[in-house]
């Protein structure tokens, strides 16, 4: 039975480099997968996915996957869908759809919530919608679980203001509890 999951982390949790290697296992298994990001990620080039410890692989983006019949959907044993967090309530209802009527399983990996510690809307759609929730798990640089995600400027300082969707990586955003992401505590061996 097709369900829908969301496979939520902080920053620097491995979601993408999860989401790689769940395409790779089908695909050594014989099994074609589609893998898929919203077209607002350009941040490692058209039409690429890529993981900080440096797998890649080729996508298609979202409104992409949506001009696709059923048909051609269908020839893929799962959808995976990587910074899933972008997608609008429609989109993620449209994941509903092809499960739910198709049979297709959907893999979505995102954050879960900003750097002001708000939902963003694909996330909180795939929470209210999801089948299975999992967390992937990272830990702040004290040792604990980092559930929250840090944005600072380049002088190291955290931001709590700001537009919610400013794309980077581990130049812009660090995973922290939330004790020092309340604090805005990025840790005594911080370095830019």
């Amino acid at each position: 039975m097709a369900q829908l999951y969301f496979k939520y982390g902080a920053m620097g949790s491995s979601k993408t480099a999860n989401a790689l290697m769940a395409r790779f296992n089908y695909e050594e298994r014989g099994q074609q997968c589609l893998l898929v990001k919203p077209r607002l990620d350009q941040r490692d080039g058209a039409h690429m996915v890529v993981s900080r410890i440096g797998l890649t692989h080729e996508c298609i983006y979202f409104d992409e996957m949506q001009k696709l019949s059923i048909m051609e959907l269908q020839q893929n044993a799962c959808i995976i869908v990587d910074e899933a967090q972008f997608l609008t309530k429609e989109e993620v209802l449209y994941l509903v759809h092809l499960v739910d009527d198709f049979g297709i399983p959907v893999m979505c990996y995102g954050l879960r919530a900003d750097f002001k510690g708000d939902l963003f809307p694909g996330s909180y759609e795939l929470l209210v919608m999801a089948d299975k929730i999992e967390e992937v798990k990272t830990i702040c640089w004290c040792g604990k679980k980092a559930t929250f995600n840090a944005r600072f400027d380049a002088d190291g300082k955290v931001l709590k203001e700001g537009e919610q969707v400013v794309l980077g990586a581990n130049d812009k955003y660090i995973g922290l509890c939330r004790r020092h992401w309340m604090a805005g505590d990025l840790g005594p061996d911080f370095c830019l």
